[in-house]
Parts: C-alpha cells; structure tokens; sequence
C-alpha cells in the first residue's frame, strides 16, 4: 500500500466554536460554572464536516452541544488525533479548583485506532490485520493503564471539584462492509469490535478508580453503527478525515449520554440542535476505485503474497486492470471481483 493511501486512512483519527470560541474562550482564565472538554477526536467533534482549527473543535462536537444547552462557558481543549500525552502536554492548562465539570473521550490513539483500521481495511492477502490487533492489544493490556492513571490523577488534582465524566467508545461495525474501497471481513469486524469493549473496559475500571463517573456509549449505538440504515458513524467518506467518527446524530447521542454523568438534567437527542451537514455524497465509484489503485495490489510482492494466500495472480491483475476502465460498469466489475477474492481469502482462514 502507497504512503499516500497509508496516509489518507490513517488520518481518520490524527485528525471554534466558529469566531466566538476560536477568539479566546479555550485559552481563558477559568471561572465558576466552567466546562473543560478534554481528548480526541471523538471529542473534538471528528466526522460533523464542521472543522474550525487544527483540532477539528466542531460546533456539533458533543461537547459544544451540552455547553449550548445548558448555557456553559466551555474550553474546549480536545484535539483530534490526541492521545493521553498530548491530554497531559496540551489540555489541562484551563483546569482548576473552580472547574466544574469535565468530560473526556482518550485511549484510542493510545492503542493505534488509526493504524489498526488502516491495516485491517486492506485485502486479506496484503493485510496483517490480526497482528496489527494484537498488537493494540498487547499496549492497552500493559501499557494503557498506567497511561490512564496519569491522565486521571492529573485532572483530579487540577480541578478537585470537578463532575468528570469519561466516555468511552462505540462498535463501529455491525459486522457488513458496504464500501468498494475497504476490505474488512466479518472476522477481523468482530475482533475491531471485540478490541474496542475491551478498550471499554479498562477506560470503565480506571476512570471509575480515580472517582469519576463512566459513560458506556456502545447500548445507545447499538442499530447505528456503519452501514447501518441510520448510520451514527460515517463509512470510508470524503474528506477521509471524516471517516469512522460519529457524525452528527452520534455526537447528538452522546451529548445525551454525557450531561447525566455530569450530574445535569438529562439531555434529550431531539432537543439538540438539528441543523444538518453540508450535502455528503457518497464516495464515487471511481474516488473509490483511485483508492484501491493506490494500494499496488499488482505489484511483485502484493502478487507473492495473493499467490501464498490461494489467490490466482492473474485474478488480481485482470481485477485492477478493470479500475483503469472508462466505462464505470467495468470499474463496478472490477472492485466487485477484488471483493469476492478478499472474502475466499477470508473464507480458508
């Protein structure tokens, strides 16, 4: 796979509040009432198409909806593509002994989201996706916990007074890959899902050892997942950045699921602000076919690896040879048969 590909899916997850929050409001001196907003992408509003900075910090972040709620001066702190140093380097500068609630999403980058669902999204005989998961694996089960403990003892001891409330993650799959362009098998879905309530887990047993309250979001994502019929999470999408994040009925969900863990009201999902996205085509069939062309699947060593996996090389070039199409019908063909060759590969192991 080209460094180009490599590059574009990974930045799913590395990746103010319009002229208002962007003027000084993240940077401001803390004041009673106040609302930090601290972690990643799933924070910082990823996957609403309403990027304001270099952090993403979108309007229909789950966090600018509690604030325009409940009439909260937020700071909003959380950065796409954060992981708990960036949190412990980057986030805490506005907390302290008059912060009065706090919610965080962190953990994900920590254990290589980005790098895990790019190698799994890859045809089965190029990937390695199981041990790209054991290895994420292997750092949330050694490493993270103590990762975890920082993080949380910091915020403890900076804003003492503080409601925190820690979500953690959502299933992204429902076990269907609806995209042309990613190869996920029902298997490597299962084990994606399977890592993330692990990840759940262990986000639920520190933050809950440190005094905070945790929010399980997977229930309220149950029948929402990609390529789902109401989809809370975007697919493989343009700007890719977009891609695998809640969209803007999700951040809507866990608005509602995070306010009660603040210890405000309940927050209804419809009570929040409704205004919809920018038009988001679907991905073409050609952008999709561009993207499968970029991962060199005929070059020497892709080819090698097919054979090894049972895979007729020349199945593999008359596939691709069929992107290059001007005829769309003969591209559709094509990603069709890499399809169906990606799931015999799944189908032996």
């Amino acid at each position: 796979m080209s460094t180009t590909t490599r590059t574009l899916l990974a930045s799913t997850c590395t990746l103010a509040l319009g002229a208002t929050l962007a003027a000084a409001p993240a940077q401001a001196a803390s004041s009673d009432g106040d609302y930090v907003a601290l972690g990643d992408s799933f924070s910082a509003g990823t996957g609403t198409y309403a990027r304001t900075d270099s952090c993403y910090r979108s309007p229909y972040g789950y966090p600018a909806l509690i604030a325009g709620q409940r009439g909260l001066d937020l700071h909003y702190r959380a950065c796409s593509g954060a992981d708990t140093s960036d949190v412990l380097a980057d986030q805490l500068g506005t907390l302290d002994a008059h912060t009065a609630l706090v919610s965080m999403t962190i953990g994900g980058n920590d254990v290589g989201f980005a790098d895990v669902l790019t190698e799994c999204a890859l045809p089965g005989w190029i990937s390695d996706c199981d041990g790209e998961i054991d290895d994420s694996l292997t750092i949330l089960r050694t490493v993270l916990p103590g990762r975890l403990d920082q993080v949380y003892g910091e915020i403890a001891g900076r804003a003492p007074n503080a409601e925190v409330a820690v979500a953690g993650y959502p299933y992204l799959f429902n076990g269907q890959d609806c995209s042309w362009a990613t190869f996920f098998s029902g298997r490597e879905m299962a084990r994606l899902n399977s890592g993330t309530a692990e990840l759940d887990r262990l986000i639920d047993a520190r933050s809950t050892a440190a005094g905070f309250t945790y929010v399980e979001v997977r229930d309220d994502f149950a029948g929402h997942a990609v390529c789902d019929r109401q989809a809370w999470i975007n697919n493989l999408t343009l700007p890719i950045d977009e891609s695998f994040h809640p969209n803007r009925a999700g951040n809507r969900a866990y608005a509602s699921a995070v306010a009660p863990a603040m210890g405000l009201s309940s927050v209804a999902a419809r009570s929040l602000p409704q205004a919809q996205a920018q038009p988001v085509p679907a991905p073409s069939i050609r952008s999709q076919a561009a993207a499968v062309l970029d991962m060199d699947l005929t070059s020497a060593e892709h080819l090698r690896q097919a054979r090894a996996a049972g895979v007729k090389p020349g199945e593999v070039r008359k596939a691709v040879a069929k992107l290059r199409s001007g005829n769309e019908q003969v591209v559709r063909a094509g990603l069709r048969e890499l399809q169906e060759l990606d799931a015999q590969v799944a189908s032996r192991g």
